[in-house]
């Protein structure tokens, strides 16, 4: 129970909340059909020991955490569990190449990735386990959300970018019908610093995070899925599946200064 909100078993607390939860499925499905990491999970050295079991380590949690988080029982556990272990990968596996090679985008671009979904998931964490009281919430619940959105306005930027660090990749991209390709490109390329920066300062912050999520929806359906329905590279359905964990990453975030259904009428969270 949320104040006098009621949760039934199975309780979707947002639209955002069940597109994420259907993404984690989706992505821990597909680890586990393809025996390969997938995007969330990515920077294991190929000389790792027990490479093989980090693949479907990884696929497993993804499939459990997004599973977990439609139950309303499970729901706290199911993201602090995915919270911790995409924390964990981040700091032991791609933090270190961050130090070998401080001025490469790439590895800049996969910490961001991994800053995004930790905080979706930290997001969710504060909104079910805030679940066990008002009281509960208020002590835990603004220095999550504080922490949440600057790992997301952080993890923007390197996606900026990298829109001038691959400038013909990513004008090549932009699709065929619109002009102006390369004003596309950089235009992209500023929002989303401009957005990272925003919602670290705070100014306008749900506006950015609301706007940099529809731009990375409009990205998925407008830019990857033409090419993924075309004929898709391995690299192009990498990127395609980033950019839709992203979007689901993004609009949970973005939801964070609304909270979910019924929560926001009990304890002011942001």
């Amino acid at each position: 129970m949320i104040g006098s909100v009621c949760f039934s078993p199975m309780r979707i607390a947002t639209l955002s909340h069940g597109f994420f939860a259907a993404t984690m499925i989706g992505m821990g499905a597909l680890g586990v059909a393809q025996g390969a990491f997938t995007t969330a999970w990515s920077g294991v050295p190929a000389s790792f020991p027990a490479r093989e079991a980090l693949v479907y380590l990884s696929a497993l949690i993804s499939l459990l955490a997004g599973i977990g988080l439609v139950w309303r029982r499970t729901a706290a556990i199911a993201s602090g569990l995915l919270l911790g272990s995409i924390l964990i990968w981040a700091l032991v596996f791609k933090v270190p190449p961050v130090f070998r090679a401080p001025t490469g985008t790439g590895v800049w671009w996969t910490l961001g990735d991994s800053a995004v979904m930790a905080a979706a998931s930290w997001v969710l964490y504060t909104w079910f386990a805030g679940a066990r009281g008002p009281q509960h919430l208020f002590a835990t619940g603004h220095l999550g959300l504080r922490i949440a959105r600057a790992l997301f306005g952080l993890g923007l930027i390197p996606f900026g970018i990298a829109h001038f660090t691959y400038l013909d990749r990513t004008v090549s991209m932009v699709p065929a019908w619109l002009p102006w390709h390369l004003a596309w490109a950089a235009f992209f390329g500023v929002t989303f610093i401009a957005a990272g920066v925003a919602v670290l300062i705070g100014a306008y912050a749900r506006l950015a995070a609301t706007l940099v999520t529809l731009q990375l929806g409009l990205f998925t359906l407008l830019v990857w899925v033409p090419i993924i329905v075309a004929t898709p590279t391995a690299s192009d359905w990498t990127e395609f599946v980033s950019s839709w964990l992203l979007t689901a990453g993004a609009w949970v975030v973005a939801d964070s200064w609304r909270g979910p259904t019924g929560l926001e009428r009990h304890a002011a969270i942001g």
